[in-house]
C-alpha cells in the first residue's frame, strides 16, 4: 500500500450477475471518470485508478464482454463463483490489496458527471472511513399510480459532510487502511438474503469508523419494469424489515439478545398494526397514498417480526439452474 502522504490509488469495483446490457452502458461511463482523475484540482488527484468487474455468475458469462472493454481503459475481470453478493464484495476487498481506496457501484447504476471526483474530494477533506453517496431511481417504464403513491423508490438525501451510521454499497467509498484496521468484512450469512452491506457499515460505525455523506456524488439506479409491480415492492419492503431485525440481533450476547428481540417484536407489531390501519383509512377515504404506504409499512413490520424470530428471507436465492 502506498504512503498515505501520497495521492491514493483507487479501485472502482462493479459487482455483476447476468446483466450484460447494464455493463455495456455502465463501463464506458466509469472508464471516462477514471481516466479524467489525473486531470486537474488537487482534491481529486490520485496516483492510479482502475476498475474491476467482479462477476458472481458461476458460468463467468461477463468475461468476454469485460475483456472487450479492457482494451479501452484500465478495466480487468475477476470471477467469484461462490453464490451471493457478500462473496463478491469480499472478493473486491481482496482484489484491492495494493490500493488505498475502494469504491463500490452496482452494475445497474449510472454515475452522474463528476461522481467519482465528488467522492474523492469529500474523502480528501474529511478522511473518514467511508463516504456514502445518494442513489436516485430512473424507471425503464412509467410505474403505476399505486407504486408512485407508495414512494417505494425514494431514498434519503442529506447535506454533504453529514455523518451516517448505516449505508449500502451501491455508492460507497472505503478507506481500506481503516477498514482493515477495524477488521470488517462482509458476512456470508447475508449473501443471498441481502443486508451484508448494512451489517458491514453498521459494524464499521460501531467499531469507530466515521462515515460521511456526499450529496453531489449521485448514481442513477435503473429500475427495470419487472420491479415496478406491487408484488415486487412489497416483497422488497418485507426483506428490508427481515434484514433489519437480523443485523440488529447479530453478535449480541444472550442476555442482550432477549432485550433486542423484544424491542424488534414490539416495533414490528406497531408497524404491522399501524400500516394496516393506514391502509384501511385509505380504502375508506379513497386515498391511494394511504393504501400504498400503509401496506409498505405493514410489509416491513412483518419482515421485522420474522427476522426477530430467526427466519431468513433470501431475496436473492438462486434456482438450481442459476
Amino acid at each position: 500500500m502506498s504512503d498515505r502522504t501520497d495521492a491514493p490509488r483507487v479501485l472502482v469495483a462493479v459487482l455483476t450477475y447476468r446483466r450484460p446490457d447494464d455493463l455495456r452502458e455502465l463501463l464506458p461511463a466509469l472508464i471516462e471518470q477514471v481516466s479524467s482523475l489525473s486531470a486537474h484540482d488537487g482534491a481529486t488527484v490520485v496516483s492510479g485508478a482502475h476498475i474491476v468487474v467482479v462477476d458472481n455468475d458461476p458460468d463467468s458469462a461477463a468475461r468476454e464482454l469485460v475483456g472487450d472493454f479492457a482494451v479501452r481503459g484500465p478495466v480487468h475481470y475477476m470471477h467469484e463463483p461462490t453464490p451471493g453478493i457478500a462473496a463478491a464484495r469480499n472478493r473486491a476487498l481482496d482484489e484491492a490489496g495494493d490500493f488505498d481506496l475502494l469504491v463500490f457501484i452496482d452494475d445497474d447504476e449510472r454515475p452522474v458527471a463528476g461522481w467519482l471526483s465528488y467522492l474523492l474530494s469529500t474523502y480528501a477533506d474529511l478522511k473518514p472511513a467511508a463516504v456514502v453517496g445518494p442513489v436516485v431511481s430512473r424507471w425503464d417504464t412509467e410505474p403505476s399510480d399505486w407504486v408512485r403513491a407508495g414512494r417505494f423508490f425514494e431514498r434519503r438525501r442529506m447535506r454533504t459532510g453529514t455523518t451516517v451510521s448505516l449505508a449500502a454499497t451501491n455508492n460507497l467509498l472505503l478507506d481500506l487502511r481503516q477498514v482493515r484496521g477495524l477488521e470488517v468484512r462482509f458476512d456470508a450469512r447475508f449473501g443471498l438474503s441481502g443486508g451484508s452491506d448494512s451489517l458491514f457499515t453498521r459494524q464499521l460505525h460501531e467499531r469507530g469508523g466515521t462515515m460521511v455523506w456526499c450529496d453531489e456524488a449521485v448514481v442513477i439506479d435503473v429500475v427495470p419494469a419487472e420491479r415496478l409491480t406491487s408484488d415486487w415492492v412489497l416483497r422488497r419492503a418485507f426483506r428490508i424489515g427481515n434484514t433489519w431485525s437480523r443485523i440488529h440481533l447479530d453478535d449480541t450476547t444472550p442476555g442482550r439478545r432477549i432485550a433486542v428481540r423484544t424491542t424488534l417484536v414490539l416495533r414490528g407489531l406497531v408497524r404491522v398494526g399501524g400500516g394496516l390501519l393506514r391502509f384501511l383509512a385509505g380504502v375508506l377515504t379513497g386515498q391511494l397514498a394511504h393504501r400504498a404506504r400503509g401496506l409498505r409499512t405493514a410489509a416491513r413490520g412483518a419482515g421485522m417480526l420474522t427476522g426477530s424470530a430467526g427466519s431468513v428471507y433470501s431475496e436473492y436465492r438462486r434456482h438450481a439452474d442459476a
